[in-house]
């Protein structure tokens, strides 16, 4: 009887896989998962290191008036690009021409003076020299030598002072003439025009800034480098030699807007200052960007990129890395294709897909890259490659 019970039940099930079979459902099945691994090896990498930077015009520079006087006339806008030498503002020059009159007035005043005085002294020359011969022929007294002799002196003191009274009114006439200049402002590079504060009749003096002008046809990007360059050898107390030799053998260097747009010009580092700065750790740095068409504007902000070249070091794809809480963590391959999780240490290799391995692994070492944060401990590895 309990035969018939167990035979009965068999052949219930197999009746029910039988039927469904029939109607075309499926079974489930066990699958394998394929994981892709790689071995671990060392090569030669350029990191991108960036450092947040600002602009600046190699030849920005505040325009001020050098007199007084009203503002005759703005002859630039905002934002336009002048050339070395062209007018931007014109001050009233009125009272500098009439400073120039009344100065030339008085040149000429000094140079009659100076001609009468030399003509005197001519005369006071030839009765000297006539009373001197008339002396060594015995015919005139030594007192009317004597006389003429002061007279003679005295005409030449003349001549000195009324030298000197020219060459100062010749020196007033030359200021008067830069003051007159100075009501026609130029630039003094060739650039770009910034914010306008003043207006047509405004009351301006040399206190008063009228516009900066930005001289961008080389632009500044100003930073600060962090400790990797600073174990480049740079030390606080480089000589000056060294540091040339440090910044001519940097590569070239690119600026990124914040949009992160790449310009495409390429610029170099020209300096770095000799001290590091104590609050931040940090050496001041500028690079130059050529500015031909005039693209880049003082004031923006974007990244300096500066490659750097890192010898000898583990690369592994950034997938490799599964991040849980506040570790790293690598699964290795054992000998026996299970998966084994190490904890790692890693730094952006900044190409956004690989990350430098400081250490948890070493080389020759068998790592999941693709499919690593599906494996777990133990776990049976299929190799895809």
């Amino acid at each position: 009887m309990k035969r018939k019970k167990v035979f009965g039940w068999a052949l219930t099930l197999f009746a029910a896989i039988s039927c469904m079979t029939a109607c075309g459902l499926d079974i489930p099945k066990e699958k394998q998962t394929s994981f892709e691994t790689i071995t671990v090896k060392k090569s030669d990498v350029e990191l991108p290191m960036k450092f947040s930077a600002k602009l600046k015009g190699q030849s920005d520079v505040t325009i001020t008036p050098q007199v007084s006087g009203q503002l005759m006339k703005i002859c630039v806008t905002e934002g336009q690009r002048v050339s070395k030498g062209e007018t931007l503002f014109v001050i009233d020059s009125r009272n500098a021409r009439h400073e120039v009159e009344a100065a030339q007035a008085n040149l000429q005043a000094a140079q009659a003076n100076l001609q009468a005085a030399q003509a005197q002294a001519n005369s006071a020359q030839l009765e000297f020299e006539s009373n001197k011969n008339l002396f060594d022929k015995k015919i005139v007294s030594s007192y009317m030598l004597e006389n003429s002799r002061n007279s003679y002196n005295q005409a030449q003191a003349a001549v000195s002072q009324a030298k000197a009274s020219v060459a100062q009114a010749q020196s007033a006439v030359n200021r008067a003439k830069v003051n007159l200049g100075f009501c026609t402002i130029a630039a003094p590079v060739t650039g770009v025009i910034g914010e306008i504060p003043v207006r047509t009749g405004d009351q301006v003096s040399p206190a008063t800034n009228l516009t900066i002008l930005s001289g961008n046809t080389t632009m500044d990007a100003e930073f600060a480098v962090s400790e990797a360059i600073i174990e480049m050898q740079v030390q606080a107390d480089m000589k000056g030699e060294e540091k040339d030799k440090l910044i001519a053998a940097l590569p070239d260097v690119t600026f990124v807007m914040k949009n992160g747009t790449e310009y495409k010009h390429k610029g170099r580092i020209t300096s770095l200052t000799g001290v590091v700065d104590a609050a931040t750790g940090s050496l001041g740095c500028k690079a130059s960007f050529p500015n031909p068409e005039g693209l880049l504007f003082s004031g923006v902000q974007g990244t300096v990129v500066l490659p750097f070249q890192q010898e000898d070091v583990m690369v592994i794809p950034q997938n490799a890395v599964v991040r849980l809480q506040d570790k790293s963590l690598v699964y290795k391959v054992k000998a026996d294709s299970t998966a084994t999780a190490v904890t790692v240490t890693t730094t952006s290799a900044g190409n956004g897909k690989d990350v430098i391995v400081e250490s948890g692994l070493k080389v020759g070492d068998r790592i999941v890259t693709v499919g690593a944060n599906n494996v777990q401990e133990g776990q049976q590895v299929l190799f895809a490659n």
